[in-house]
């Protein structure tokens, strides 16, 4: 019985020495090598990897916007979404991730994230029977009205003043204008962020949403709070003046 035994394990030790004799000293294993980055077209590993630090795990939603929502996906068109991706937004935190642009991603790959999102995320029928403002402003926003439909909508959570509430953040800080552009105010406005419980365009006044219009001068509303030189400690004014004093000689 040990004799077989013996056998046995000799047989199985001889498989093993030949199996790990099937590839070349010092070669790696088939299907052991690493994708180079700009390989990777997988869109879990591509959202995880650019997008998540920012928009969330699963699009649910973060320091920005949530992209899983399907309020937003069904306003905006897949190729604005593209754009956003691969050219990034000025004067924003959103940066570019096209290789054309700076970025570390390939227009493959910016098309399996873009596309990914709407196959994934996006819900047909969702805003059928409604009337969805537009994703871009129509017409020019008109200051005076928009503090006006501020005051209707938008004040019972953030504040007369958008400085924050009980229910709400402060919308006219500083420091969020000058990270958030006009189109990305609007979005909000129309989406919402579920993340943060606060309601689309048809939330804020019971049986009322907003007009097109009305969110146009919400958003010219918040943008005039905006800093002249937004992200910088000083006016353009100030800003100037307070280099010549630390660089007489220029």
């Amino acid at each position: 019985m040990s004799r077989i035994l013996y056998l046995s394990a000799f047989a199985f030790l001889n498989l093993v020495l030949l199996s790990a004799c099937s590839t070349p000293n010092g070669q790696p294993q088939k299907g052991s090598e690493l994708a180079a980055p700009n390989q990777v077209v997988d869109f879990g590993t591509l959202y995880a990897q650019n997008c998540a630090a920012c928009h969330g795990a699963e699009g649910r939603g973060g320091a920005s916007i949530a992209l899983a929502n399907s309020v937003y996906l069904a306003i905006v068109d897949e190729s604005a979404v593209h754009n956003v991706v691969a050219s990034g937004v000025r004067g924003t935190s959103m940066p570019a991730f096209a290789e054309s642009a700076g970025g570390l991603l390939t227009d493959e790959q910016i098309n399996v994230i873009t596309s990914g999102m709407f196959s994934r995320w996006e819900r047909k029928g969702i805003l059928d029977g409604t009337n969805p403002p537009s994703y871009a402003a129509k017409t020019t926003g008109n200051v005076a009205r928009g503090e006006i439909a501020f005051k209707t909508y938008c004040a019972s959570c953030h504040g007369s003043e958008g400085r924050g509430g009980a229910k709400g953040s402060a919308v006219t800080d500083g420091s969020f204008l000058a990270l958030v552009s006009n189109q990305g105010l609007r979005s909000i406005v129309i989406t919402g962020r579920p993340d943060l419980r606060a309601p689309d365009w048809r939330g804020n006044v019971p049986g009322k949403p907003m007009s097109d219009q009305e969110i146009t001068d919400v958003v010219a509303w918040l943008a005039s709070r905006r800093g002249q030189s937004p992200g910088q400690p000083y006016s353009a004014s100030n800003n100037a003046q307070h280099q010549s004093e630390e660089h007489p000689e220029k």
